[in-house]
């Protein structure tokens, strides 16, 4: 008999009724002295593997942050030591949830410098892929960058624009954006191409494809453009949007995004994979291996 895959445990929304806290902004104790030795230990196991890969591969900030917050490799963060760091340095804090929350407590927490991070840990035999963001994902991959000040002012204006984009019924454009900048996003440095995406930096795996793999296109970021196009969340992702340097998300975070609502609203969408005529190309991905993943399927 072929043994089955564990199951995995749903968290926070991800779970129905039964993940939904106590308190309306889904906030819960860290409880940090409830982690046990084996939750520490696999931290360690993803902290030690990708501290060895992001060199020469994380953007200076995303490194500079590391260093500066109580982050290690021994034990799962404090949330109230980071969020002390935090608020000195950009006001931002950490607060713990049970997991995915609602869109509008997501949006109302970015909006007042409150990073929501999902206060489990992925199971041993989960260490490369994980359906819900954990304390891993959200503490190793987001928060270092929270302490760039560029990156603190963007994420506290999508949270603001987030709240605004729910009342025009387009949310699902300014989710593009959050999704091809804060969580796989690239920047250009002057060594090359560098990581400030936490989907990217808080993956082993795509670590490597969105800087090494020859299949992604590594495309300049067009706030448009990026709008309109669809991503994926069950792999890698088959473009990337480069931007010039992190001071150019500020720039994002005083539009007004409601002129281009109007002028994207009804207009084609692109593929994940597309490459247009008017896109500036950094690198021209050959496909291959989505390519090669669907004639899989089809077969």
């Amino acid at each position: 008999m072929q043994a089955q895959a564990p199951t995995q445990t749903r968290h926070g929304l991800a779970a129905g009724e039964a993940g939904r806290p106590a308190r309306a902004d889904w906030t819960i104790p860290q409880d940090w002295a409830r982690y046990t030795a084996t939750e520490h230990a696999v931290w360690k196991t993803l902290f030690e593997r990708q501290s060895r890969l992001l060199p020469g591969r994380a953007c200076d900030a995303f490194v500079q942050g590391m260093r500066d917050l109580p982050i290690g490799p021994e034990q799962i963060p404090d949330f109230e030591r980071l969020s002390e760091i935090l608020m000195a340095r950009t006001g931002w804090q950490v607060v713990a949830v049970p997991g995915l929350v609602p869109d509008e407590v997501f949006f109302e927490h970015l909006a007042n410098r409150r990073f929501p991070a999902g206060h489990f840990i992925r199971q041993p035999h989960e260490l490369d892929y994980l359906e819900e963001p954990d304390v891993f994902h959200d503490v190793f991959g987001h928060v270092p960058m929270l302490m760039n000040p560029a990156i603190a002012d963007y994420i506290q204006a999508y949270g603001v624009g987030g709240l605004r984009a729910q009342q025009l019924g387009v949310l699902d454009k300014l989710a593009r954006v959050y999704w091809y900048t804060v969580e796989f996003g690239l920047v250009q440095q002057a060594e090359g191409l560098r990581i400030y995406g936490a989907g990217i930096a808080s993956s082993y795996t795509e670590t490597v494809f969105a800087l090494d793999d020859p299949s992604p296109n590594r495309i300049a970021f067009d706030l448009e453009r990026v709008m309109r196009t669809r991503y994926r969340i069950d792999d890698f992702q088959e473009s990337y949007f480069v931007i010039d340097d992190l001071d150019q998300l500020l720039e994002l975070a005083r539009i007004d995004f409601a002129p281009l609502y109007a002028r994207t609203q009804g207009q084609a969408e692109h593929a994940p994979g597309s490459v247009l005529a008017s896109d500036r190309v950094l690198v021209r991905g050959t496909g291959t291996y989505h390519a090669a993943k669907n004639a899989k399927n089809l077969v």
